[in-house]
């Protein structure tokens, strides 16, 4: 929906006055960085488009890229890349991680998400968070998260563990049986490989449960 057909108190940066940024959706943070749009893109199609882009890259996107999506001048492509440079400045790698409390705050973002997103962190051998990353997209199945995705960088990391989380956008909590399979292959793969899985939690809207 264009911004302007919002009520003025659901507008992104009227409601992150009113609520906090905390309350923002991913897509209406991007409109409040972009601000407007132009003729035949209108803020909301634009922030789409840089959405899908920062979701398939797992926000490592470069200026260029920025460049073809239509309605993304020079001004819009630095400021955000500007934004999250700054951002992954201030990211909370060193953190220790003691239980799944401590993991909530890190993936605070997935809550709102629409698709399953499949996150790593990857921790050295004193719990301390070396990098988060976003391994897959979409519906969660044995074939769509392979241990060689969730590992190689933990090995490059030279991480000790990793934890692992994602998302069920309905709602519930219990486990599916593809959940149950992926933590088990990872488990054995871990174990094979020598980084402990420590882990698998799933998160959404209200609540997060850890599966076996």
């Amino acid at each position: 929906m264009n911004v302007k057909l919002l009520a003025k108190e659901d507008r992104p940066r009227e409601k992150m006055l009113a609520r906090g940024e905390q309350a923002l959706s991913d897509l209406e943070l991007l409109q409040v960085v972009i601000g407007s749009g132009v003729q035949g893109a209108d803020v909301t199609k634009i922030s789409k488009e840089i959405l899908k882009l920062l979701e398939a890259q797992n926000g490592k996107v470069k200026l260029e890229q920025f460049l073809k999506i239509k309605g993304v001048s020079t001004a819009t492509a630095t400021k955000l890349l500007a934004s999250l440079e700054l951002t992954s400045r201030f990211v909370k790698t060193g953190v220790k991680i003691q239980n799944s409390t401590d993991v909530l705050p890190l993936v605070a973002d997935l809550r709102s998400k629409k698709q399953e997103h499949f996150v790593v962190l990857t921790l050295d051998g004193a719990n301390r968070l070396i990098e988060r990353r976003t391994v897959s997209i979409g519906t969660l199945s044995a074939s769509l998260v392979h241990p060689r995705e969730v590992f190689a960088d933990a090995i490059a990391d030279r991480a000790a563990s990793i934890i692992v989380v994602h998302n069920h956008p309905g709602g519930s909590l219990e486990p599916s049986n593809a959940d149950i399979e992926v933590t088990k292959r990872l488990r054995e793969v871990g174990t094979l490989v020598g980084i402990k899985l420590l882990d698998h939690i799933i998160v959404t809207y209200a609540d997060h449960l850890i599966v076996d």
